[in-house]
C-alpha cells in the first residue's frame, strides 16, 4: 500500500516562499515518476510540477517555470517542491501523486495522491 503524506504549507506574503515536502511510504518510490498538482477553489486540479524517478528530469507549467523546483530525494522517499516568489493566484490545495509511467500533465495518469497542503498567499 501506498501513502503519500504532504507537508509544509501555510500563509505566506506574496514574495514569499514555501517548501513542500510529500513522504512516501511503500516499496520501490525511486522506481516511480512523481508529480505536484494544485486545486484552487471552485477550480479544477491543475499540473504544476513533474520529476522522473532520477531526478534527471523536471518538468514545470508554464505558470510556475523560473519560480518553483521540484526535487527529490530517494534515500528519504520524499519529494519536494521549493516555491519562491509566490502570488496571490498561487493559492491552493497542493497535492502530490505518483504516475502510472512517464512523467505527464494528466491527473488521471497518477494512480496514488496526498491528502492535500493548504497554501495561502496573502497580497
Amino acid at each position: 500500500q501506498v501513502q503519500l503524506v504532504e507537508s509544509g504549507g501555510g500563509l505566506v506574503q506574496a514574495g514569499g516562499s514555501l517548501r513542500l515536502s510529500c513522504a512516501a511510504s511503500g516499496r520501490f518510490f525511486s522506481s516511480f515518476d512523481m508529480g505536484w498538482f494544485r486545486q484552487a477553489s471552485g477550480k479544477e486540479r491543475e499540473f504544476v510540477a513533474a520529476i522522473n524517478w532520477s531526478g534527471d528530469n523536471t518538468y514545470y507549467a508554464d505558470f510556475v517555470k523560473g519560480r518553483f523546483t521540484i526535487s527529490r530525494d530517494n534515500a528519504k522517499n520524499t519529494v519536494y517542491l521549493q516555491m519562491n516568489s509566490l502570488k496571490p493566484e498561487d493559492t491552493a490545495v497542493y497535492y502530490c501523486a505518483r504516475s502510472r509511467g512517464v512523467p505527464t500533465t494528466t491527473p488521471r495518469e497518477y494512480d496514488y495522491w496526498g491528502q492535500g497542503t493548504q497554501v495561502t498567499v496573502s497580497s
